[in-house]
């Protein structure tokens, strides 16, 4: 049996081993690629001669073109070549092609072998001299094997996107520009994993050169392209920092285990985003990841050209009637343009609490307000007529009753409005107001419910390979075995403790496994965790630039959601050099901002900092100087 590699430089195998010498003549292998790839797989013997021997005389071409045939019948096995009644035709089984694959794992949604396939263009710095018609059909056919190739690349990347594997999928996409400059698909996912991977600046580069290209030709890009530099150009995200020391393995891990988990949550989203309004739940214990994943699925919902209303609960919230609700408020809906068309009542409800609001809406000052719950409903409601919209709202079981309630009832009032309400929380203690929005999943309102647990071994070989690349399976499997004694599985503590060793510390001695039977990562002080995992996050701290660590330091001190602003009066530092700090803890994923404040995405690697990296002097400072808020 004859393979062909088409997609790429050719290569030709018979039966597995390398092709005989005759067999790869460049008008042997066009002929049995050309056979393979027409209708039917058959020509006619003078269309075939006209077409790759035209320029020899009738009977130098038919005595070429029969020992072509010769060849090919002896590589492609009994009764693959059929030369009757004047055509030539191949078998079903005795030649092979790349692109049959490709269309194969295409068609089953094989994203990862399809874009495997993909070496280059189709019959890459293949010719035929003075084959005119030939190349005329070697352009048309690459053209056609360029989209479907730049299809299994960006798939590809996107799915590698994803799961959080942002270098990779970039790759891949700078891959698919390279088989086409000017497939808007390829830069459109180059650009979106660009961002998605801390890249924002390279994402609107990247358009910008497309943009001028184009421009000299007298052209723009398509509108697709431009609102998605404009999401770009809108979104705030931490940039990624460059390097103190050398760092091998970059503390934002992929998302590994929860590639299921984030599909259902977008299937979610675009369910909504079709008209009916939806709740998804994010279940799981305290260090579980349920963060990260509604970080990574907010910036894809921005993306797509959806507004995000985002807020993470505190303890205080608890006891504050209607907190969730002003924090959501705060945290998005003033930057969604329908809302202006909301009746004056609603927003007075807004005005009174906030300045932004009172800046934008001063004709609302002086009018009775709406109780909050009943503004809320209907300032989403004329939001949510001018694009989608996700309320996400993160450790929920500390939100007010009075908030999940004005939820659920957003839920119920708003079922026809193009709206995610996503929330993630933990199980203990139980919440009836959560349950109860929990439990309208899937019964009177459309959505999605998932549950994040531990790493299981499995996926912690995984995070290992991906932090030691070059570890052998026996080492990979060892240290897979401590990291889920020496954390429990839960993926906060997995991540410190892999990047602590790729980065050369040494593991003391094992303690008792960890998680002590029934406690759970809030529950447990900085003694509780085993001494590997201090000293890794220890270790860590103090590979953060001086300015982060002293960033690290002042909200360890003043606690959670501490204002910008005092952050900014409690750290030593110049402005540009406290932004820079912000970006970095940000994108180490140290600290997570709420629109009232900054928090340690764990309280308990806030108190490992707080016992071990601050000495009381500098306790004293913060104290001093960020507790003077106005």
């Amino acid at each position: 049996m004859i393979h062909i590699r088409a997609l790429g430089p050719v290569k030709v195998t018979v039966d597995g081993k390398p092709a005989p010498k005759p067999l790869t003549w460049l008008k042997h292998v066009a002929l049995v690629v050309y056979l393979a790839r027409s209708p039917r797989r058959a020509r006619t013997r003078e269309h075939v001669v006209g077409l790759l021997w035209g320029d020899k005389p009738e009977d130098l071409a038919r005595a070429s073109l029969n020992e072509a045939l010769l060849h090919v019948r002896k590589s492609a096995g009994d009764g693959e070549l059929d030369t009757e009644g004047g055509q030539v035709a191949l078998g079903p089984k005795g030649v092979t092609l790349d692109t049959d694959e490709l269309e194969q794992r295409l068609a089953a949604k094989d994203w990862a072998g399809a874009a495997a396939l993909v070496g280059g263009d189709f019959l890459e710095g293949f010719g035929i001299k003075d084959a005119s018609d030939f190349d005329l059909w070697l352009e048309a056919e690459r053209r056609h094997w360029r989209g479907r190739s730049i299809e299994a690349l960006t798939r590809r990347a996107d799915q590698l996107s994803d799961e959080g594997y942002s270098l990779e999928a970039t790759d891949l996409a700078h891959r698919a520009i390279n088989l086409d400059r000017e497939s808007s698909a390829a830069l459109r996912c180059a650009m979106r994993c660009l961002l998605l991977g801390g890249e924002r600046a390279a994402a609107l580069d990247l358009y910008e050169d497309y943009a001028r290209r184009l421009r000299v030709l007298g052209l723009e890009p398509d509108a697709d392209l431009r609102e998605l530099a404009e999401r770009i150009r809108k979104e705030r995200m931490p940039q990624a920092p460059k390097p103190v020391a050398p760092d091998p393995a970059p503390r934002r891990a992929p998302l590994v285990a929860v590639g299921q988990q984030m599909a259902t949550l977008l299937a979610a989203w675009t369910a909504c985003r079709a008209g009916r309004a939806g709740v998804a739940v994010v279940e799981g214990d305290p260090g579980t990841g349920k963060t990260r994943l509604l970080d990574e699925v907010a910036i894809r919902v921005r993306l797509d050209g959806g507004a995000v209303l985002l807020a993470r609960a505190v303890t205080a919230d608890r006891a504050l009637p209607g907190a969730a609700l002003l924090a959501l408020v705060r945290g998005g809906l003033l930057d969604t343009p329908g809302i202006a068309a909301a009746a004056p009542a609603a927003l007075a409800a807004f005005v009174q609490d906030d300045p932004a609001w009172a800046q934008r809406f001063p004709q609302a000052r002086n009018v009775a307000p709406l109780a909050v719950a009943a503004a809320f409903t209907a300032v989403l409601r004329e939001a949510a007529a001018d694009q989608p919209l996700a309320i996400v709202l993160d450790d929920a079981q500390f939100a007010d009753d009075e908030s999940l309630a004005a939820l659920g009832a957003v839920a119920r009032d708003l079922a026809r409005v193009p709206l995610l309400i996503l929330i993630a929380t933990h199980p203990a203690p139980p919440r009836a107001a959560v349950d109860a929005l929990g439990a309208r999943v899937g019964r009177d309102v459309p959505g999605a419910s998932v549950r994040l647990g531990p790493f299981d071994h499995a996926t912690l070989v995984a995070l290992v390979r991906w932090a030691l690349p070059a570890a052998g399976d026996d080492l990979v499997d060892r240290l897979a075995r401590r990291l889920a004694a020496d954390t429990g599985g839960l993926p906060l503590l997995a991540i410190e403790l892999i990047r602590a060793i790729a980065s050369g510390a040494e593991l003391p001695p094992a303690d008792s496994a960890w998680l002590r039977s029934g406690h759970t990562l809030d529950q447990t002080l900085p003694g509780d965790l085993p001494n590997a995992v201090t000293a890794s996050i220890r270790g860590n701290y103090r590979r953060m630039s001086e300015a982060g660590q002293e960033v690290l330091c002042v909200v360890a001190v003043l606690g959670d959601r501490v204002p910008v602003p005092v952050m900014a009066r409690a750290a030593r530092l110049d402005a540009a050099a406290f932004e820079a700090a912000l970006d970095e803890c940000e994108w180490q994923r140290w600290l997570v901002p709420e629109p009232r404040g900054y928090s340690y995405l764990a309280r308990i690697v806030r108190q490992v900092v707080e016992r071990d990296m601050v000495t009381p002097s500098e306790r004293r400072r913060i104290l001093a100087s960020g507790g003077a808020q106005s």
